[in-house]
């Protein structure tokens, strides 16, 4: 598949972030608001296009997650980017509602893919559990849970869950679509001013609902619920686990995404668009 950007036009990447709760998600809906179709209609705004723009992103992300450390890029005409480039940034600031921020706009180096060029996302999710409640201000972005959880034991767990697998015990299947990851990191500590138990979880990508199904995973370890060896078995299961909720979206943040060194951008998004296996299954 080519991803060559057309004569006459200029690949520009977006660094932005969003509180997600009142979008239905990244990509565009008929008759629904998500980031992607606020972010199309201010970029043809504000550059006066007369046709519609086309967004590609790092990883979409379900309605009510947030994201710090997003990044998209967009194909513009290349007498657009000279002439109006520079303005960009603040009149998106203008332009864009509340919950969405555009904090950087660059021309992306050749071979650069917001999507198949990046080496891996870093995703927060937050738990609180202090028998009170959440704090009223960071409400938003927190998940109460009513019992006291233990970061060490959630921890034990984690190590269990780090290397390539099949994640199909804990994604949402998409036809055609693997569920083999790479998961990097995976670790819990306590946020020293909050005192929020946060669960770091990297991955060269992830598939639907990956990262809510591993916590809900391991928030059964840490309340005494399960055992620590109980996330390694339903990932070796391969099929989902009813005891294994999908804990609720607004608890989860995009926090960075990350990508070679320029001049591995092309080979990287060659490599990334290939469907891959496990070693002895075809």
């Amino acid at each position: 598949m080519s991803d060559e950007v057309e004569p006459g036009f200029v690949r520009v990447r977006l660094d932005l972030a969003y509180d997600g709760a009142e979008f239905s998600g990244w990509a565009k809906q008929r008759n629904r608001r998500t980031v992607q179709g606020e972010l199309e209609s201010a970029i043809q705004t504000v550059l006066r296009l007369a046709d519609p723009v086309d967004l590609t992103v790092a990883g979409r992300t379900d309605a009510g997650v947030h994201a710090r450390g997003q990044v998209a890029h967009v194909d513009l005409p290349a007498e657009v980017w000279a002439a109006e480039g520079g303005k960009l940034l603040r009149r998106l600031a203008g332009r864009l509602p509340w919950d969405v921020r555009v904090w950087r706009v660059s021309e992306a180096p050749e071979g650069f893919n917001a999507r198949f060029s990046a080496i891996w996302r870093r995703y927060a999710y937050r738990v609180g559990d202090h028998p009170g409640g959440v704090d009223p201000l960071l409400r938003g972005h927190v998940l109460w849970h009513d019992r006291p959880v233990d970061v060490g034991l959630m921890n034990e767990a984690a190590k269990l869950l780090l290397g390539e697998h099949d994640f199909a015990a804990y994604c949402k299947k998409r036809e055609g679509a693997t569920t083999i990851r790479t998961l990097l990191e995976l670790y819990w500590e306590r946020d020293p001013a909050t005192g929020l138990a946060v669960a770091t979880v990297r991955a060269d990508a992830f598939c639907h609902n990956m990262v809510r199904a591993l916590v809900g995973a391991m928030i059964l370890v840490g309340d005494g619920h399960r055992a620590v060896g109980f996330p390694g078995e339903v990932l070796a299961g391969r099929v989902r686990h009813s005891a294994v909720n999908v804990v609720r979206p607004h608890g989860l943040t995009l926090e960075e995404v990350g990508y070679p060194a320029d001049e591995l951008l092309a080979a990287r998004n060659r490599e990334a668009r290939n469907m891959r296996t496990l070693p002895g299954c075809r």
